[in-house]
């Protein structure tokens, strides 16, 4: 299984495990709700609800409703399909969920599993924020000596986008430290750390999620996930 295809079917369990949905739901609950998956297509989800249908993890069933029962014989089409989390489906979630390793890391894939770390119990939560600051710090003492190299050979627009890069690291450090602060405290997400997570998201600067907390992504040239 590729990286990407994995972060797809875990954002898919996770959000049948709420629920029920049509094909149609679903790429709209990925659009809005998981900014990851923003640029990806019906093309890209249906394979990925076939697989899971064949591993046994869902089940199809046709829309119940009576918008769709009307809607399907005036259009000359079949109805909605109702994708449904079986329970192996619900098992095998619980086992990504548990997952601690290296990928977790991962920009993408930690955008995807902080989406759904309302379902993951304390302990995980806290394994994988430690990781991720830990990549985070990583990844920022590299840059620091990046630049201190080369700062004699940049002009001032390249240099003043390798300090905007550091910037959006350091910020997502200190979001960090603030939620794992919190988690050691056994508070809740509602207070300083969910404040500048809210703060992060609405300034536009770092294509956070709305709804599920997305953490800043850092906007480092050729530092992107694969």
């Amino acid at each position: 299984m590729g990286r990407r295809s994995g972060i797809l079917e875990f954002a898919v369990l996770g959000l049948l495990r709420e629920s029920p949905m049509h094909g149609y739901e679903l790429r709209k609950r990925l659009n809005t709700s998981l900014g990851v998956f923003r640029a990806f297509s019906y093309g890209t989800l249906y394979p990925c609800l076939k697989t899971l249908v064949a591993s046994g993890w869902l089940t199809e069933e046709p829309g119940n409703t009576a918008e769709d029962a009307l809607a399907a014989p005036l259009a000359g089409r079949r109805a909605k399909i109702v994708y449904r989390l079986t329970a192996e489906g619900k098992e095998h979630f619980e086992e990504l969920l548990s997952q601690t390793g290296p990928d977790t890391y991962d920009d993408e894939h930690f955008a995807a599993r902080f989406a759904f770390f309302g379902q993951t119990s304390r302990d995980v939560r806290m394994r994988v924020l430690e990781g991720r600051r830990s990549r985070l710090e990583e990844r920022l003492e590299k840059m620091r000596a990046s630049l201190t190299r080369t700062r004699e050979r940049l002009d001032d627009y390249t240099l003043e986008l390798q300090r905007h890069g550091m910037e959006s690291v350091e910020r997502e450090v200190r979001w960090l430290n603030e939620l794992i602060e919190s988690e050691r405290a056994g508070r809740d997400l509602k207070g300083s750390a969910g404040e500048t997570a809210q703060q992060d998201t609405t300034s536009g600067t770092t294509g956070g999620l709305p709804r599920t907390g997305e953490p800043p992504r850092p906007d480092t040239p050729g530092d992107t996930a694969t």
